[in-house]
């Protein structure tokens, strides 16, 4: 049923219905190929967990449409680089992942050798002339950066300050020990709709209700349509935020029981939220829960694809504690995604239809407007 409220001005919601972008930008190439220019290519983008990336080892990975490799060397030390080399531009890596058996990194095809740092130490075979400055013919850097434990890439020199991408600040997961963590599940999807696509369902709860039957149980808010309190059609500041686990349930899981002791750093105030969402734009967003971490990426394959991946992160006592029960934690966020991916995919069809040209935004997708306004800004 609609509502006609007057809205209070601490409320998030919109006081007027937006246009939303048209449908052509979910499905045109050349629209695709811009956003991987100007969005994926000048933002930072997640390529997995530093405690995955074993030390002595290369691993291909591609950002925005360009082929690039980390290293991390025997110490642990990180660098990224464009895959190929400096003669003649040759890939560096070609296997998905491969042990480094020395403290350089070696072209395949004429055997230049590399630093793990990037500088040029070896060109074996030519005959070098005065004018060839090894310092000159390093390999091609790309910036990376740890956070938590999450390693990012951005292949745009000038790269975005770290510090503003995540949506509750650098420091918001500090009390939860987010480098102690290890990845104990994955599970991955490929979508068949647009990266925005997915984004969009994930800025709004309106299709709770329909689509996460089990969710909105769980998360009583979200039965109504909501994802907070604040966003009921008249509500005011002196209602408050409410509770967003139902009653007894202490985190995500089947049945709403801890998988393991509540982190010991965690307020008062994080633990009894139950969950709290960190959201970094165009790649990923984090859900910290009291007893666990899972962390959901996005890779974009084309207009009309995109791969999902999911990472549940517990502490390594946890996961070897006896009779210990995976199941229970991760089959609950799996059925939540699975749901999404279905609706992101239907959406995308409908999207697909000649007579639809574009859509229109209620008060309650407020974030949808935002996340629609954050791309148009990159493509400015």
């Amino acid at each position: 049923m609609g509502h006609n409220h007057t809205i209070h001005p601490a409320s998030p919601l919109l006081n007027e219905c937006k246009p939303s972008l048209p449908a052509r930008y979910y499905y045109d190439e050349d629209r695709y190929q811009q956003e991987l220019k100007h969005v994926w290519a000048k933002n930072w983008v997640y390529v997995g967990r530093n405690n995955d990336l074993p030390p002595s080892t290369v691993r291909k990975i591609s950002v925005a449409g360009q082929n690039l490799m980390l290293i991390k060397d025997r110490d642990g030390a990180v660098t990224g680089f464009y895959n190929t080399c400096r003669h003649r531009g040759a890939e560096m890596c070609s296997e998905p992942e491969k042990t480094l058996k020395s403290k350089l990194i070696s072209c395949p095809y004429h055997q230049w050798s590399y630093a793990l740092t990037g500088e040029l130490v070896r060109t074996p075979f030519v005959s070098v002339t005065d004018d060839f400055k090894k310092e000159e013919h390093g390999l091609l850097k790309v910036h990376v950066r740890d956070w938590n434990g999450f390693l990012y890439v951005c292949v745009d020199p000038d790269a975005p300050d770290f510090n503003k991408v995540p949506d509750l600040g650098a420091g918001y997961l500090d009390n939860w020990p987010m480098k102690d963590l290890v990845t104990g599940h994955t599970f991955t999807k490929v979508m068949n709709c647009n990266w925005k696509v997915f984004w969009e369902n994930y800025n709004e709860c309106l299709h709770c209700p329909g689509i996460h039957p089990e969710l909105s149980q769980m998360v009583p808010i979200y039965s109504q349509g909501y994802m907070a309190a604040n966003e009921a059609p008249g509500w005011t500041p002196e209602q408050g935020m409410g509770t967003p686990l139902k009653d007894g349930a202490a985190t995500w899981s089947m049945n709403g029981e801890l998988c393991g002791p509540v982190f010991p750093g965690l307020t008062d105030k994080e633990r009894d939220a139950g969950l709290h969402f960190v959201t970094m734009l165009p790649t990923m967003f984090v859900v910290a829960h009291p007893d666990y971490v899972r962390a959901v990426s996005l890779k974009p394959i084309s207009p009309e694809q995109t791969e999902l991946c999911a990472e549940w992160l517990f502490l390594p006592e946890v996961l070897n504690q006896p009779g210990f029960d995976i199941h229970n934690v991760v089959d609950f966020a799996t059925m939540v995604l699975k749901q999404d991916g279905d609706a992101a995919e239907m959406n995308q069809r409908g999207l697909r239809n000649a007579a639809f040209t574009g859509g229109t935004l209620m008060p309650q997708e407020f974030d949808v407007y935002r996340f629609q306004q954050w791309v148009l800004k990159q493509l400015a």
